[in-house]
């Protein structure tokens, strides 16, 4: 799968994915450290990558904008912080959520659940 970890995240994670097989950046690879949020979603858009983040400002743009793409992988409270534990929280889960990010979707892991929100997110009313 192709990802791109957002500088919420550590680049031990990257490191960590690459390792298990995946094709993966860091933002602060790619000089992209203190890069807007925008900037960082279009770059996931451009080169096809799902975005990880720890960083619910993403699926907060994603919702305003009734986007389709870029996927979105959010690591939030309750998930462990070492990155060699996040790494093996998602190599066990992202190959049966492949077809999810594939499509579009927001994915939350927190608390011990799984969210799939599939993209477009609409408001209740739209």
């Amino acid at each position: 799968m192709r990802l791109l970890i957002d500088n919420a995240l550590s680049p031990v994670l990257a490191r960590a994915l690459a390792q298990a097989g995946h094709d993966v950046v860091h933002v602060r690879d790619l000089g992209m450290a203190r890069s807007s949020d925008d900037a960082i979603m279009q770059l996931a858009l451009q080169e096809g990558r799902v975005l990880v983040s720890a960083d619910t400002d993403f699926g907060a743009i994603l919702a305003g904008t009734s986007a389709d793409r870029p996927s979105v992988v959010l690591l939030r409270r309750g998930v462990p912080r070492d990155p060699r534990r996040q790494s093996q929280l998602l190599v066990s889960n992202l190959p049966r959520l492949e077809e999810e990010l594939t499509q579009g979707a927001v994915v939350t892991f927190a608390e011990g659940r799984l969210r799939v929100r599939r993209l477009p997110i609409t408001r209740p009313d739209g």
